[in-house]
């Protein structure tokens, strides 16, 4: 099944808003539906693939002349036009694909990725790898090389090897998550990486972006996971990772991690998997205040018991019920939110388990944390993936809705917070109407946390304009408090400029140097992750 074309997800998932949610969003924000309606998927025209007959055969030919191998229907490059993120349905919604791809091509294996790698170099065409297409930073919309090819990896979805005494497993990019668990659980094994977008992520995909998942606290992010990968570029096959841990050098699977397909394109991944949990449990704890559910947090990731799930709500994602989705605008719901609320999931054996989670409780309460039962965390759990369904009907009631996140050490987390929230409310307010903010901590570690902040608005005369100011606001903000531009989205073009003052001028010219050694001609996502060299 493909995701939807102008949206997140199952169309078959795609509700609209109870009149009591679009009440609010009327009275709150001004919100007023759109006066057009979404283009529709046979109404949209593109230009002809600027591709001539050689280059196509060729491509072909490098898949072995398989039927459906090479596609250049409208329907497909449409499909495969930009990511997720709420300019790019808006854009795509308009009828907007400028930066539809000339062709998509299906490989089923290594060898077939380097043929196709191949005739990209010798034809000068720029190739963008697509996994499960849940870019929302940019980073299938390459600039300054035209024409591309969308490199569609759904065809190499297999479980490679598994080795239950080591406990790992070898999978293709193109698996999709809920399939590796699939596959993995008939063996009694997770991966155990629950993202938000699980439902149509890529295990390539995360290995690229350096994706973390709901259960990192128990888990770690997907970076920790990763023991070897291999790489396909224009110069040949790069392979990592003959041990767990190696002093030889420096780890070249961090060099890869994270490249976002501008070195090459990944072609298996190495995991480490734990056995299935044989028990799961989510609860709710409420803190009077963001900071001092904070404090609870750091506690438990600094000195343990390390819960498998942790996440804190802010006021306002408390207020409104963001914390779980399908409770928006629920009365009840609102008649119990005050304060913040946590999160906190346990996995593992039942002795664990039940272990950890009375240790938890412990530190919990001693922070001033109050237990609000199983209901909120099993409302989370039942809900989790809901959030991008929640962003598509917003849109359609004529809402602005969107996401950014980033990460600081514990000291520095309160004044982040701040600079943030006080950028997207001064940027986005119109008319005297400020928007709705609304932030959480996602992942926690032993030196710091991640925020994720959701921004909700009327969409005014150009929502793109407004929210590329609000967002360029956010990022100077984040920088000059101390963040880092990206803790999971990855970098995309949305923060390529950012990354590169993080980074500084001297680790960019770097990361330019093994490019252009891997992809001598520049033809790897050009302008993702890094500006043209």
């Amino acid at each position: 099944m493909d995701m939807l074309w102008n949206g997140w997800g199952d169309p078959a998932r795609a509700t609209p808003l109870p009149d009591t949610v679009t009440g609010l969003l009327r009275d709150w924000l001004g919100v007023k539906p759109q006066p057009t309606a979404s283009a529709r998927l046979e109404e949209i025209t593109i230009s002809a693939p600027a591709l001539g007959d050689t280059a196509l055969h060729a491509l072909r030919a490098a898949l072995g002349d398989r039927a459906e191998g090479v596609r250049t229907d409208t329907e497909s490059r449409i499909r495969h036009t930009r990511g997720k993120s709420t300019p790019d349905l808006l854009r795509i919604r308009a009828a907007d694909t400028t930066d539809a791809p000339a062709a998509v091509v299906l490989p089923r294996s290594h060898d077939e990725v380097l043929a196709v790698l191949g005739v990209c170099a010798g034809h000068r065409l720029a190739l963008v790898p697509f996994g499960g297409g849940t870019s929302v930073v940019g980073g299938l919309a390459p600039t300054g090389r035209a024409p591309f090819v969308a490199l569609d990896l759904r065809q190499m979805n297999r479980l490679l090897d598994i080795d239950p005494i080591s406990r790992t497993a070898t999978l293709q990019p193109g698996l999709r998550a809920p399939e590796a668990e699939t596959l993995l659980a008939e063996h009694g094994f997770t991966l155990g990486h629950f993202p938000q977008s699980y439902e149509w992520g890529t295990i390539g995909g995360f290995a690229a972006t350096r994706s973390s998942g709901q259960a990192s606290a128990g888990y770690g992010r997907f970076d920790e996971m990763v023991l070897g990968l291999t790489l396909a570029t224009p110069e040949g096959t790069l392979d990592t990772g003959r041990a767990p841990r190696s002093a030889a050098g420096p780890d070249l699977r961090q060099l890869l991690l994270g490249s976002e397909g501008a070195f090459g394109v990944i072609t298996s991944v190495t995991v480490r998997i734990r056995p299935v949990p044989r028990t799961r449990r989510y609860e709710g704890w409420r803190f009077a205040s963001f900071d001092q559910g904070a404090a609870a947090l750091r506690r438990l990731a600094q000195d343990g018991p390390r819960p498998t799930v942790l996440r804190l709500s802010d006021e306002t994602e408390t207020l409104i019920g963001l914390a779980q989705p399908d409770a928006i605008g629920s009365a009840a719901e609102q008649q119990h939110s005050a304060g913040c609320l946590a999160v906190v999931g346990f996995e593992g054996t039942e002795e664990d388990t039940a272990h950890r989670r009375t240790a938890a409780a412990a530190v919990l309460t001693d922070c001033g944390g109050e237990f609000a039962g199983d209901e909120p965390g099993q409302r989370w759990a039942h809900g989790r993936y809901s959030a991008p369904y929640l962003r598509d009907s917003l849109l359609e009631a004529g809402a602005f809705a969107e996401t950014l996140e980033t990460a600081a050490y514990w000291s520095k987390l309160p004044g982040l917070y701040a600079a943030v929230r006080d950028a997207l409310t001064t940027t986005l307010t119109e008319n005297g109407t400020p928007p709705l903010v609304m932030c959480h901590i996602s992942h926690v570690y032993e030196n710091g946390a991640s925020l994720y902040f959701t921004v909700v608005s009327a969409q005014g005369e150009d929502p793109v304009a407004h929210w590329t100011r609000a967002k360029h606001a956010a990022n100077e903000a984040i920088l000059a408090a101390g963040g880092t531009i990206t803790h999971h989205h990855a970098v995309g073009t949305d923060h390529r400029d950012w990354y590169v003052r993080e980074a500084t001028d001297l680790g960019v010219a770097a990361l330019q140097a093994v490019k252009r050694r891997l992809d001598p001609d520049g033809l790897l996502n050009p302008g993702v992750l890094l500006p043209a060299d």
